[in-house]
């Protein structure tokens, strides 16, 4: 129990901004807080914050170390609501934003099935691509793909997401088979615009390190959902998420490659704004989205 304490006040401290705030949100003096984070500190032997008389910052370690114990705390919470769920009847509305190619092939089709198992639960779907700030925006819970940004949220990750190189059969047989992601360069490329959010670009595991590419070609936009219909017109190779091309490389319409060197998976999240007494029906659809995705079945 002390240790879970001592990752509650980090995690309270750090969304917080101050151990006086912590502490005047649990009911204790700022010493309690204080003394916590030097007991948590002197277990892991890291330096986990930087304190000063006028702020706080967390360190390298401690911003990463942050972010897996909002995730751990989200599951004890999330572990003790289904098994409590089972008698407490959900109710209200719901409010949940997604990206709009994502949301419309993984989340829409799910929203039925969720509210057919708890009929007092009302949802409303936001699909949009751009990055809602649901705190301000009045949302329960974002569902988002790829790397987050750090924040205050706190993410559950429910599922991997991995991104890969595709293109026609076609395409390849006439511009032939990149072997090495340096060879992108001499391809067609069907990238996201500049003004989407894809900044860093193609991301590739290149003798060890993280490499990010830039490519470009005769196309560009900033829907996704585009690049992947002029992927299958074989105007070219698209760097698209497993999620959108699955099925497409599955009946052969495309082919991956560089596969060799594909980077690591990320993930399917769903974010939220806060940690404790949340509303049963929130509760219940993060579990119904993390069991659904959960499933190897339900991606094949």
């Amino acid at each position: 129990m002390d240790k879970l304490k001592q990752l509650e006040t980090l995690v309270a401290v750090a969304t917080r901004g101050s151990l006086t705030a912590a502490a005047r949100a649990e009911g204790v003096a700022p010493a309690v807080v204080g003394r916590r984070l030097d007991a948590l500190e002197a277990r892991l032997g890291v330096k986990l914050l930087v304190r000063t008389t006028r702020r706080i910052t967390l360190t390298h370690e401690g911003s990463a170390f942050v972010e897996d114990c909002q995730r751990l705390l989200a599951e004890i919470d999330h572990a003790e609501a289904s098994v409590s769920a089972g008698s407490v009847q959900a109710s209200g509305h719901l409010r949940i934003t997604a990206p709009a190619g994502f949301g419309r092939q993984h989340v829409a089709p799910l929203v039925p099935r969720f509210c057919d198992l708890h009929p007092d639960v009302s949802l409303s779907l936001n699909l949009s691509d751009r990055v809602i700030d649901i705190a301000t925006e009045g949302y329960d819970c974002a569902v988002r793909v790829g790397d987050l940004p750090d924040s205050s949220l706190v993410s559950v990750r429910l599922a991997d997401n991995r991104r890969l190189c595709v293109a026609t059969p076609a395409y390849l047989q006439r511009h032939g088979t990149p072997q090495r992601p340096s060879d992108l360069t001499r391809h067609a490329c069907l990238a996201l615009s500049s003004e989407a959010s894809q900044t860093r670009g193609w991301a590739f595991q290149v003798d060890g390190e993280l490499l990010h590419i830039k490519p470009s070609g005769p196309l560009d936009c900033s829907d996704g959902q585009v690049l992947h219909a002029w992927c299958l017109e074989s105007r070219g190779i698209a760097w698209r998420s497993t999620w959108e091309v699955a099925g497409d490389i599955a009946s052969g319409r495309l082919v991956s490659v560089l596969d060799g060197y594909a980077a690591a998976p990320n993930g399917i999240h769903a974010v939220f704004t806060q940690r404790k007494h949340l509303p049963v029906r929130l509760r219940l659809w993060i579990e119904f989205l993390k069991s659904t995705y959960g499933a190897s079945s339900y991606w094949r």
